[in-house]
């Protein structure tokens, strides 16, 4: 009876785990799982994860197996795979580096110039990242961009001070086209280009662009990388070994795990357990087996020994079943605690590999309450989390920001952690930690006890002044200068912080500036100068005109430059340099302390004139600091020197 039982029980396992194994799939799951692991080949380009045939059959074109967004055609005839990005525009694809994870694109409206034209390409419209890609895709270190003045009248006669920026073929009735790099354009051309008929901006290749003219360079194209687990979903889905999809119809994320199912987030975990936890079972049951039989077919043997040979071997069975089943658990429980935690770290991870080592200490979220005596000192509370005090085992005062969960806020938890962790610099806050743990998110910093250098700036001027006087404040304001100078050149990456402000400069014990929140921050090479921002970030009243507008230049270090210039003169003037409520020019700071230089000095030193070189050199810093194109400032490198040089050798800049 016991063989039998014990039989059933093997046989129910074996169907769970069967059935857990192939739960979900269907013949058009196994097809679009299967269609993962394939490739093919058009002109000369393999297509392969996370990119995808949207040519394929129809059976494929509901579900695909891939990022979206990665769909190339390839147009038989020619056999030129085709990517669309941005609105309907085509690009030939003319390279895919898995192993570096970049794509090399060629626009097809410079391809398929008509003949007259085809030694003189036209970019017809602007690159663009579309939304299901923005994510996804984003510039190299390779790339640089190109901006085309098209077919603009001349009544300044700029055509003979740029003879090798004009292109004589395509200017038409008398007017002139002229190509710069998009972080060369002349400062005049900006208010000029609204005459003209077009104006584009298009990526081309920097070392094609340093050897060969404009034409060539569009020829040759760009360059994209594509970060892994980018996409809703796809993180949470490769870290559990599945390969990331999408349902077309429903516009919802897939993961196609590699036993051929599909499951909605990531590839289950408890199914691996099964399977091993029945063969354990049958291996530990296995050795009684013979008793039994034995006993059956002996007729020597009383009933009593085989009852008790039964019974006892029952039990032992039962509690080799029960060792096992805790045992199994504890595995299965180990394994889903480790998919969970690795399920919200993939684009972490791949954002650090990608700029280098980790060396901060990863907390758990009970330590993390532990340290802050659970949640119990409130410092603040932002829009992406809540800051609170606590202390480390060894008594070291920290700050604690609760990251709340959005998207938003895990890429401001990656751009943290990323940024700050290379960083070790005076002038830059010290990240100590992070907490990583399931859904939890939380940063630890140095606890700064004066807080932030806001709390300073919008009182009483003249409590202000007799907490920090000019001479401290100047001393703040060199601090931050080279912290944003650190940044900008003290680092193998380059980070621009984009996010400046009175707010994000904390102050320690003895008053020295400590640059924090690098939740807006940009990583790059530093070979790369421009930077590709999707939308605007910053705060209203400290944001660059490129910023907003690309109109005005290419986004880049010298955005810092221009907040820094707001936040001095916020510094000086002990007040806001915009009412966010009003577009009156005559609300605007810098214009009235520009008219009026050598009276604000007077009026901010008092009688005794202390004080007023060091104000007047932080005027005219600022003033160089916002100007409104970005070749007309200076590098943090300069506004260090300029801080630290002599009066005398500072001049008044042109009216920002």
């Amino acid at each position: 009876m016991m063989i039998h039982s014990l039989f059933l029980l093997l046989v129910v396992l074996s169907f769970l785990s069967l059935l857990t194994s192939t739960f979900g799939s269907s013949a058009d799951d196994a097809s679009s799982a299967a269609n993962c692991s394939s490739s093919s080949t058009c002109g000369g380009v393999e297509i392969s994860y996370p990119f995808w045939r949207s040519d394929g059959p129809p059976s494929f074109s509901a579900v695909h197996c891939g990022y979206p967004g990665f769909g190339i055609a390839c147009e038989e005839d020619k056999q030129q795979p085709i990517l669309q990005i941005g609105s309907g525009h085509s690009y030939k694809v003319t390279n895919i580096d898995y192993a570096n994870r970049t794509i090399n694109l060629t626009d097809m409206d410079v391809i398929l110039a008509t003949p007259d034209t085809i030694g003189c390409p036209r970019s017809l419209h602007n690159f663009t990242f579309s939304s299901d890609v923005a994510s996804s895709l984003n510039y190299t270190g390779a790339d640089a961009n190109l901006t085309f003045f098209f077919n603009c009248p001349d009544p300044a006669g700029l055509q003979p001070d740029f003879p090798h920026n004009v292109i004589p073929c395509l200017g038409y009735e008398g007017n002139s086209t002229f190509v710069f790099r998009s972080d060369d354009v002349p400062y005049n051309f900006t208010f000029w280009s609204g005459t003209c008929e077009d104006v584009v901006v298009a990526p081309v290749l920097l070392d094609i662009l340093a050897t060969y003219n404009f034409s060539e360079a569009l020829n040759y194209g760009f360059q994209l990388a594509w970060m892994a687990g980018a996409p809703e979903g796809c993180g949470e889905c490769e870290s559990s070994g599945g390969r990331c999809g999408f349902n077309q119809t429903s516009a919802s994320p897939l993961c196609f795990c590699p036993d051929g199912t599909r499951a909605g987030g990531d590839c289950p975990g408890m199914s691996s357990c099964l399977p091993a936890l029945s063969f354990s079972l049958f291996l530990v049951s296995f050795p009684y087996w013979p008793l039994r039989i034995e006993s059956y077919q002996s007729s020597k043997k009383s009933w009593r020994k085989e009852v008790f040979i039964g019974v006892g071997g029952g039990l032992f069975v039962c509690l080799c079943l029960v060792a096992c089943l805790l045992y199994y658990k504890k595995s299965c429980d180990l394994l889903v605690s480790w998919k969970k935690k690795s399920r919200t770290s993939p684009s972490v991870e791949s954002f650090i590999q990608k700029y280098g080592s980790l060396n901060t200490k990863w907390y758990r979220y009970s330590e993390v309450k532990r340290m802050t005596k659970s949640f119990a000192d409130k410092l603040g509370q932002g829009g992406f989390g809540i800051v609170y005090k606590g202390s480390l085992p060894n008594g070291h005062l920290v700050a604690v920001k609760v990251l709340t969960k959005s998207k938003e806020n895990e890429e401001e938890f990656i751009n943290e952690v990323a940024s700050i962790s290379r960083t070790s610099h005076v002038n830059i806050v010290r990240l100590l930690g992070f907490c990583l743990d399931g859904s939890k998110r939380a940063l630890i910093y140095d606890f700064m006890p004066n807080g932030s250098l806001e709390r300073f700036n919008f009182t009483d001027r003249s409590q202000m002044e007799s907490t920090l006087g000019w001479n401290k404040l100047f001393e703040i304001v060199i601090g931050v200068a080279r912290g944003l100078e650190y940044l900008h050149r003290g680092c193998n990456t380059r980070i621009v912080h984009f996010d400046i402000k009175p707010h994000n400069i904390l102050l320690d014990q003895e008053f020295c500036p400590k640059i924090s929140d690098f939740g807006l921050a940009k990583l790059c090479t530093s070979q790369q100068s421009i930077i590709s921002l999707i939308g605007t970030r910053g705060t209203i009243g400290y944001i660059a005109p490129e910023v907003f507008s690309r109109s005005f230049g290419a986004v880049s270090s010298k955005s810092d430059v221009y907040s820094y210039g707001m936040m001095v003169l916020e510094i000086v003037g002990g007040r806001k340099n915009v009412e966010v409520t009003t577009s009156s020019s005559e609300t605007y700071f810098p214009h009235n302390l520009y008219k009026n230089i050598n009276q604000y000095c007077v009026e901010a030193c008092g009688d005794n004139g202390e004080g007023m070189e060091v104000v007047r050199k932080m005027i005219l810093v600022a003033l160089w600091c916002i100007q409104i194109m970005p070749d007309d400032r200076p590098s943090m490198s300069r506004v260090v020197n300029m801080l630290e040089g002599g009066i005398n050798d500072l001049q008044l800049p042109p009216k920002p």
